[in-house]
C-alpha cells in the first residue's frame, strides 16, 4: 500500500485501501499500524485535518482495531 507523507509531529505517512477499508499509519518512530473498518470519509478527514496528530489520537487510535505491520 502506498503511503503519503503528512506534516505531523507524531504521524509520518498514511496509506488507505478503500476496497478493504484498511488505513495504514506510519508513526515517527517508524512503526506501522493497520486499522481495519475505516471509512473513506474518516480517511479524507484525517488527510485534511489541520492537526493530523490530534485527529489520529481522537478519531482513529482508540476507535478502530489495529495490528502492527
Amino acid at each position: 500500500m502506498e503511503r503519503k507523507p503528512v506534516k505531523s509531529d507524531k504521524v509520518r505517512a498514511v496509506g488507505y485501501d478503500p476496497k478493504s477499508r484498511v488505513l495504514e499509519v506510519q508513526l515517527r518512530d517508524g512503526s506501522v499500524l493497520a486499522y481495519s473498518g475505516v471509512s473513506q470519509e474518516v480517511h479524507r478527514q484525517f488527510m485534511n485535518a489541520p492537526s493530523p496528530s490530534s485527529y489520529y489520537e481522537d478519531k482513529i487510535a482508540d476507535e478502530f482495531s489495529s495490528r502492527r505491520v
